[in-house]
């Protein structure tokens, strides 16, 4: 292979090696990065519920119950005499349904069976006053992995994806009590009722601009709009009220809703709700239905097996019980001394970050200080919680059930929770990630970012790793992380986690333009498996952007700082070896950049790159000054 130079290609110099010894998993679609982490941590935790479920010593009701279901679900001959009897009588309501008036009456009950429908409702943070909660309402997902897969020049793959599917739907089918004729008629109809949601659903890109999900309207507008079904009475028999408004997620989608759901339609609405229903029952059901199941997904994410039964006997047991699983996971994985430094790390990055607000080109005096309020008013949420909220009280089931009924049980326990809580207040104190996963966010309608303990440790952040090596790496991400509080959609959102224009004019006129610059600096770039949607990722990668200048500020001022190893740490982070499918897909449904993007564009934008390693014009990673892009 030739010699990769660092001027040429950071990424691929500061991986090769790794990226050649990298086998994934025949269960797995990738290998490095994040996924080594993940699998690290699932390694342990098996281990864990192991342990416990050996000496049936357990540390707390939760974790009991959490290790039952586990059992449970790596019980295969129960699974097999179990069969897909408790799928059959769960989509047995679809039955009752003969007229609209029918579906309106049973919609709870659909729900709560967790039975697909055309229309989702819940309670959710008001995004304009977020001390409280309204009902939004959102689509039907489309089969194919996302809506943009419908327009006309993605025929060709369209065809092939909805070809596997219809193979694995009939496949599955055949298990089903119902005639061959039925079984052809049913997997038709579930077509065409997908082909008729897919003309008027959101694509990942409209759903990346998250502020635009906004769209209150009085109750009574949106029943007219929905005038196919009993709205009003379908929102009393969830939350025994009907509330004045109602957030409407997708405009199009619903003011076109009497296309989708009528009398005509409505046989269509019940054959896909059955055939998708049922495909998404696959996994709780025999091993055999889970492998017939799992075979869509496969397909298109390149994977040849599915994943073991005890790891997903793990995956699913570790994400019902989630936040006591990832307490456990913080209290024993993660040190004191560790916590210490990294607040501190964060606490730095927060404050640099407002020197650099009170000198930042784009922003007037006025939008600084809002800006300033924002960052000094940010919750930071380390490690883990102190413990888990009340709803892991309630999630209690019967372990002589089948494993479908006890999974359809408790996620009607977790829904129930949900609309018993429209009129109740908002709790910014709950984290949005467990201390388990290999992830970190910003939530912006709480305005605090979340570092669960499982992110916490090489290459991202480790005491015996150097100063410049963790600011390469999870100073980096704390950065990406704050920077999403004025990326574009967190800039719309004030200190609070409001909709609200804080903004002057100008100054958003200016921050736009930075905006659209990011856009067209990554837009159209052109990889073995696609081309890149500059517009799709942008506010991933202003956070990118924002990251690596807020650390590279920090840098310039630490003593015996690397930048060798800074932008070498960088690049080992997103060191990820991926399926060839599965990168295409991604493409079209994950509002990241891929791995090898997110090493090489941020650092052409900083003069510490070029001074590091004498980058020139003759180098591949070289932007000329005036296309070097730097936001905050």
């Amino acid at each position: 292979m030739e010699n990769i130079r660092i001027q040429d290609d950071l990424y691929t110099y500061v991986n090769q090696k790794t990226l050649d010894e990298l086998v994934i998993p025949d269960d797995k679609p990738t290998a490095g990065g994040f996924a080594k982490l993940a699998d690290s941590v699932e390694k342990t935790m098996m281990g864990e519920f192991e342990a416990m479920t050996e000496s049936k010593s357990y540390p707390n009701e939760h974790l009991k119950r959490a290790c039952e279901l586990y059992a449970i679900a790596r019980n295969a001959d129960k699974k097999a005499a179990d069969g897909i009897a408790p799928a059959l009588k769960n989509l047995s309501v679809l039955g009752e349904i003969t007229t609209l008036e029918d579906f309106s009456r049973l919609y709870k009950t659909l729900s709560l069976c967790g039975i697909p429908t055309p229309l989702n409702i819940g309670a959710d943070t008001d995004m304009k006053n977020t001390k409280q909660r309204l009902v939004y309402m959102q689509g039907a997902s489309v089969i194919l992995p996302d809506a943009s897969y419908y327009k006309p020049e993605m025929a060709a793959q369209k065809e092939q994806i909805l070809g596997i599917w219809t193979n694995v739907a009939k496949t599955v089918m055949t298990k089903t009590d119902l005639s061959a004729e039925d079984q052809e008629k049913y997997v038709a109809d579930a077509l065409a009722f997908d082909e008729i949601i897919a003309s008027l659903a959101k694509t990942r890109e409209e759903w990346s601009r998250y502020v635009e999900m906004y769209n209150p309207m009085p109750t009574s507008d949106v029943s007219a709009m929905l005038s196919s079904v009993d709205f009003e009475a379908i929102l009393n028999d969830l939350f025994g009220r009907v509330p004045e408004t109602v957030v409407v997620t997708e405009p199009r989608y619903f003011g076109d809703f009497a296309k989708i759901l009528n009398a005509d339609t409505l046989e269509l609405y019940k054959h896909w709700a059955y055939v998708t229903g049922l495909l998404s029952s696959c996994p709780y059901l025999s091993e055999e239905l889970r492998d017939m199941g799992g075979m869509y997904m496969r397909a298109i994410t390149g994977v040849a097996v599915m994943s073991p039964i005890d790891k997903f006997a793990y995956n699913l047991a570790s994400g019902m019980y989630s936040e006591p699983v990832g307490i456990y996971y913080g209290d024993k994985y993660f040190g004191e001394e560790a916590k210490k430094d990294i607040t501190e790390i964060v606490y730095q990055i927060i404050d640099t970050y407002k020197e650099r607000i009170k000198t930042n080109e784009i922003l007037g005096e006025e939008t600084r200080a809002k800006a300033i309020l924002k960052l000094s008013t940010m919750g930071v949420k380390m490690g883990y919680p102190d413990k888990s909220r009340a709803l892991y009280d309630k999630l209690v089931f019967d372990p002589s059930a089948s494993l479908f009924d006890i999974v359809h049980a408790l996620g009607a326990i977790r829904e129930l929770d949900s609309y018993s809580k429209l009129d109740k207040p908002t709790e910014p104190e709950n984290w949005a990630m467990p201390g388990h996963m290999v992830n970190a966010c910003y939530d912006p309608f709480v305005n605090d970012i979340t570092f669960p303990a499982a992110i916490l440790q090489p290459p991202f952040y480790s005491l015996k790793q150097t100063r410049s090596e963790n600011l390469g790496g999870i100073g980096a991400v704390i950065g990406h992380e704050i920077s999403h509080a004025f990326d574009s959609n967190g800039a719309k959102c004030d200190e609070n986690g409001n909709i609200n224009d804080w903004w002057t004019e100008d100054d958003f006129k200016r921050f736009e333009a930075k905006v659209n610059q990011m856009i067209e600096q990554f837009d159209g770039i052109e990889l073995p498996w696609g081309k890149v949607n500059g517009a799709f990722i942008v506010s991933e990668n202003m956070a990118d952007n924002g990251g690596m200048a807020v650390t590279l500020h920090i840098m310039s001022r630490t003593e015996g700082a690397s930048y060798e190893e800074y932008f070498s740490n960088w690049a080992r982070v997103w060191c990820q070896k991926a399926r060839p499918e599965y990168s295409q897909m991604l493409l079209a449904v994950d509002v990241h950049g891929p791995c090898i993007l997110r090493a090489n564009m941020p650092p052409r934008n900083f003069p510490e790159w070029y001074s590091a390693f004498g980058v020139t014009e003759n180098d591949k990673m070289y932007i000329a000054p005036d296309k070097r892009i730097v936001i905050w």
